[in-house]
């Protein structure tokens, strides 16, 4: 697979949002199987193994998943997912990718860096079959091949978002898990928002610590945190924390702050109350990269490797579903975009 340029990325994407709403509604309903029926419908079986917090996250999850049931309807492919367990060992994740390849199933996607061992482990063993991770980057296995976004660049967004907004100068960073990919969305979010303005006061917390995952799933502590960060002064709160992200905007409604989404655009996927709170959301498309992936090999044309998607060609950015509110910082955001671009702003990847 080729890295996508800028116009397939805005073409595959637009597609992809135009079937938000159906796959959310299909997301409710549990069925765990988006098998495609049209008329040149591809011999293509294709599975697909969720992170941590599973679908229905609103975030990284449901952005995987609306890349698979695209590929269902468009490409007319096999397809079913997978769900984790809370608190599953690595040799469930191993057992899971090992049935998925003992079934038949020809490409295997797994989303999230928590299958890197998993992935290592099981692809060399089945070399006929196209295995791909979202998250992490695995080198040295010809059949695998490692979808890695910009998180950084996206979060420098957010952050600029944040400062731009504030009426507190008081803006706060919600981390599910405390690992290094998180890292990068908490290193880009600071940078941004001093970047506007280098006062600001930045308020940082993560919900858990490795090897606890529970930070991904845990929308309860994710509504307390948020709570506490907004009583210690922020009025404007970023999350990196998958589901839990649902709790950090129901605080945002309880208590009247702003609230910036991760991954897929949160302002489309929320309530209609909660909607007026969502600033924007630092998205990275998986469900592009997932979709682009699958059409791949349905061509039978799917390079091993890493692939790598940032703000030059579409794979990362920010969200302006809601007009009203990101209108009047657009302008300035946008440049800032474009100097990323160009280079001439390097957002770090580590706090």
């Amino acid at each position: 697979m080729k890295r996508s340029n800028a116009a397939k990325f805005a073409a595959v994407a637009a597609a992809s949002m135009l079937a938000l709403t159906a796959c959310d509604n299909a997301a409710d309903d549990g069925s765990g199987d988006g098998s495609g029926d049209g008329d040149a419908a591809s011999e293509l079986k294709v599975g697909l193994a969720y992170d941590v917090g599973g679908r229905g996250d609103r975030s990284f999850n449901d952005s995987a998943f609306r890349g698979l049931e695209q590929a269902a309807e468009e490409l007319g492919v096999q397809t079913q997912d997978f769900e984790p367990s809370d608190g599953e060992p690595d040799s469930a994740k191993e057992e899971r990718l090992t049935t998925m390849a003992e079934e038949g199933y020809d490409v295997i996607i797994a989303v999230g860096f928590a299958y890197e061992g998993a992935i290592q482990s099981v692809a060399p063993e089945y070399p006929e079959v196209d295995f791909a991770i979202v998250d992490s980057e695995v080198e040295g296995v010809d059949n695998v091949t490692s979808l890695v976004f910009a998180e950084e660049q996206a979060s420098f967004l957010a952050g600029a978002a944040a400062a731009l907004t504030t009426e507190e100068d008081h803006v706060g960073f919600v981390g599910g898990v405390e690992t290094p990919l998180i890292h990068k969305f908490e290193a880009g979010f600071v940078a941004g928002a001093k970047h506007v303005n280098e006062d600001i006061n930045v308020e940082i917390d993560y919900l858990s610590q490795p090897p606890d995952m529970s930070g991904f799933s845990d929308p309860a502590r994710g509504r307390e945190v948020a709570q506490a960060q907004y009583d210690r002064g922020a009025d404007v709160i970023y999350h990196a924390a998958g589901a839990s992200g649902n709790g950090v905007l129901e605080s945002a409604v309880s208590n009247d702050f702003t609230f910036i989404g991760v991954d897929s655009d949160q302002y489309v996927n929320a309530e209609d109350s909660q909607k007026p709170h969502v600033l924007t959301s630092a998205i990275k498309q998986v469900d592009v990269s997932v979709f682009e992936l699958i059409s791949a090999a349905a061509d039978g044309d799917v390079e091993g490797g890493i692939q790598r998607f940032d703000l030059s060609d579409g794979g990362v950015d920010y969200t302006t579903s809601n007009e009203e509110a990101i209108e009047p910082i657009q302008e300035e955001l946008d440049a800032l975009k474009e100097q990323i671009v160009a280079g001439e702003i390097e957002v770090p990847t580590a706090p």
